[in-house]
């Protein structure tokens, strides 16, 4: 864990050393050494890209501890064990810089416990930092503090985890696995004792958990194996070690089932085996009345699936009312969930707010507990669990606390979330760092604008909505399904840089929503080719090209806010902007081939014009042909950066670009970019011709392709689709270093495009993608 949050420090751009216990043989940082290159080989990735394993620092603790007097920031995530927390603290503390904040990665141990190994000076500096598992992936992050640490230094570290280490968090109280843990694991141990009360298996109730639910698509036992069942195995003994007076107690003892895979050593993903094993291409369950595993793909039966589609208060009526022991079995989880978190909010958690929040990031869901309790209908919903509490059905004899029946309609209002503790409604924090989230996520009730009717409309309709904030910057939203460029959107974009043009400062493209976009929308296409054939579709990839050209050459910056996918079209928009702000997950590139086409609205120009000017920055004598290899790789084989680093590599993204760590400040960031270029005197780049490689280059890259078709490598029609790019890239038959302009680059993209429209494997394969959202490979 300590690597992989050294990984992700790595991917924002702040510098780290990775500290471990010295290796008994060999270099003594020889146990820091294969930690950082494991990070290499795990999925999912850590890291941006693998090379930047070489960007962490490497220490061992009897050489190096006098780099610890250089760090701001220590943070311990050794194993989940008390004692070896302790002596590792006594054995630092006398090296850490007066300055330092120290804070300590643990899942559940107590804080204040830990900090007593520290001295008096160290202590105001001392709290504990909760990241969840992968680190770059998982949005949340627990801060918790101890009585004796300074509220200035938890202000810091909230500032600088937010911003700069791009996560969410949420500060919890100093209670056995605080907050995301405490509830998720609860909830967790309640599902399974209720699967079992209903007679369910596991592949049902991961289906009826998973994204039925709105939360994680590997519902609760499939989790489980991820997580890794020793895991959770020791979360809940840290309930169980220290919640001897908690009123759901015996709810926290460990399942036989979960006791008796961890005897046999059948620990989950990382054994093989766990709740699930995989057989070859099968999936198998295990049958705890068998002891043996069975073939898996049990689903929810169609009445539940459809209940669970109505809206909440509907929903769980039906539910509860259903004879369904599905049915049943949902209402069950629900109740508990509201009972335990209702119970228990005062004591792990400042506010509802901090519940639901470390739920959603924590474990995936899209609305939290108190949320979905609140929209419900609270007073309904409470009435039926106090029912069941009486009635013997609940899991605990606990009554709801007095608050729940006090009259509210909820715990989130525009004033804030309900605090027990401090009995009144909190406010989000106030915090500097927050103004940068234009619009944060925020829970449901807090009356909140929303994106989509915030700032002044300047122009709306069915595919777009042009808006500003400031009366500043336009900013263009798509409203499309997967944000599919039509013509729709390209007559939105090209209204967009008009008013920008005349009378504002800049544009952004900027949806509330993933993805950036898709890329150009193949069905809007279909009606024009069933007609007329690709002779129809010529004019509709000219009006693209032309508005990519518009955006490129506009005499205000555009800028692409991406966030997500942006893919085919959509890499195509941002690169043709004047800059890019990305979020760091976003996943770019030109992925036409998979559709048995060739990128069509300017991609493959844009290749053939960076191999030119990259050759002109690093020798004027280099040929083209070495700076276009990787351009014509990644369209030719439809390579996606699975990073904003990444993608910065594959060249879809510029050195001048900016990568932000958080998504929700990626507005902010993109509108401040096109007001500083504006401020700074921006003029669009100067139209010129450019060399490319020409036919000698096309001959090249040809006979690469020949060699991958007759190895098996590639089939026909994709040696067919490589060549045509290669056409494109290189400026067709000319003498290499001939002089083009982009609109003749275009002008052949639009003709190679056009003619594959015609071909009818890839008719195949764009039929196959419409109907299955999968690749063909013929």
């Amino acid at each position: 864990m300590g690597a992989q949050i050294a990984a992700h420090l790595v991917n924002v751009k702040v510098p780290v050393v990775l500290f471990d216990l010295p290796a008994k043989e060999g270099p003594k940082n020889g146990i820091v050494t294969r930690a950082v290159e494991n990070l290499k080989k795990l999925k999912p990735a850590p890291l941006g890209v693998p090379e930047d394993a070489a960007l962490i620092g490497q220490a061992n603790y009897e050489e190096h501890l006098d780099q610890l007097k250089e760090c701001d920031l220590i943070i311990e995530a050794i194993a989940e064990r008390m004692d070896w927390k302790l002596d590792l603290y006594k054995k630092i503390a006398a090296h850490i810089a007066p300055h330092a904040i120290v804070a300590s990665n643990t899942s559940g141990l107590s804080i204040t416990k830990l900090s007593e190994a520290l001295p008096e000076e160290i202590k105001p500096r001392f709290c504990g930092i909760h990241f969840f598992n992968p680190p770059r992936y998982m949005y949340l992050v627990e801060l918790i503090p101890t009585p004796t640490t300074r509220p200035e230094i938890l202000d810091q570290l909230e500032s600088f985890v937010s911003t700069s280490v791009g996560k969410g968090v949420v500060r919890a109280k100093d209670t056995p696995n605080f907050i995301a843990n405490r509830v998720g694991i609860a909830g967790m141990l309640a599902t399974i004792k209720e699967a079992e009360n209903f007679g369910l298996s596991y592949d049902v109730v991961d289906d009826l958990t998973g994204k039925k639910l709105g939360r994680a698509s590997s519902g609760t036992f499939r989790t489980a194996d991820v997580v890794g069942l020793d895991t959770m195995s020791h979360v809940i003994k840290t309930l169980q070690d220290n919640l001897a007076d908690d009123p759901f107690f015996p709810t926290y003892a460990t399942p036989p089932v979960l006791a008796k895979l961890i005897e046999q050593g059948a620990l989950g993903q990382k054994t093989g085996a766990g709740f699930y094993k995989k057989a070859g291409r099968d999936i198998l369950r295990l049958d705890p009345a068998k002891a043996d595993y069975v073939p898996a793909g049990g689903k929810a039966d169609e009445l539940v699936g459809r209940i669970l589609k109505k809206p909440a208060a509907e929903r769980l009526k039906l539910l509860r009312e259903s004879t369904n022991p599905q049915a049943q079995f949902l209402w069950a989880i629900f109740r508990d969930g509201f009972h335990y978190c209702a119970v228990h909010l005062q004591d792990i958690a400042e506010t509802a707010r901090d519940v639901d929040f470390a739920i959603r990031w924590g474990f995936g869901w899209k609305q939290g507990p108190f949320e979905l309790w609140q929209a419900a209908g609270w007073k309904q919903v409470a009435q039926w669990v106090k029912e069941d509490i009486d009635a013997g059905k609940a899991l605990s004899k606990a009554p709801l606390p007095a608050w729940v029946f006090d009259g509210r309609d909820g715990v989130h209002t525009a004033e804030g979330s309900w605090s027990p503790a401090k009995n009144t409604y909190v406010p989000r924090s106030k915090l500097p760092v927050y103004e940068r989230q234009l619009f944060a996520e925020d829970v449901l009730g807090a009356g909140v604008q929303a994106p989509e009717t915030a700032g002044k409309t300047l122009h709306e309709d069915d595919s777009v909505r042009l808006w500003t904030l400031d009366d500043e910057v336009v900013i263009v939203s798509i409203k499309t399904k997967m944000h599919a460029i039509g013509p729709g959107v390209v007559e939105g974009l090209n209204k967009a840089v008009d008013l920008a043009e005349a009378q504002y400062k800049g544009v952004v493209v900027w949806s509330p929503d993933e993805p950036f976009s898709a890329g150009a929308d193949l069905q809007a296409m279909l009606p024009a080719f069933m007609a007329g054939g690709s002779k129809a579709i010529a004019p509709e990839e000219k009006k693209l090209q032309d508005a990519m050209l518009r955006l490129r050459y506009a005499n205000v910056p555009v800028v692409s806010a991406i966030r997500g996918m942006a893919l085919g079209g959509g890499c195509e928009l941002a690169v043709y902007s004047a800059k890019r702000v990305a979020a760091m997950e976003s996943y770019i590139g030109l992925v036409e081939v998979g559709v048995g086409l060739i990128p069509g609205a300017g991609g493959l120009t844009y290749i053939a014009r960076r191999a030119a000017e990259m050759a002109a920055a690093g020798n004027a004598n280099a040929p083209v042909l070495s700076f276009l290899t990787d351009g014509f790789t990644s369209a030719a084989m439809a390579k996606v950066g699975t990073s904003a680093i990444e993608a910065r590599k594959l060249g879809y993204l510029l050195d001048s670009d900016v990568i932000v760590p958080n998504k929700d400040e990626l507005l902010y960031v993109a509108i401040q970019q096109a007001k500083s270029l504006f401020d700074s005197g921006y003029r669009p780049p100067v139209r010129r011709p450019f060399p490319v490689a020409g036919r000698s280059g096309i001959a090249t890259i040809k006979n690469q392709l020949v060699n991958m078709r007759d190895g098996g490598f590639i089939s026909q029609h994709d040696y067919h689709i490589g060549s045509l790019i290669a056409d494109v890239v290189c400026g067709g038959e000319v003498e290499a270093g001939s002089l083009v302009t982009e609109e003749y680059l275009m002008a052949l993209e639009r003709k190679h495009f056009c003619s594959l429209l015609d071909s009818p494997k890839t008719q195949e394969r764009i039929m196959g993608m419409l109907q299955t959202g999968k690749p063909v490979r013929n």
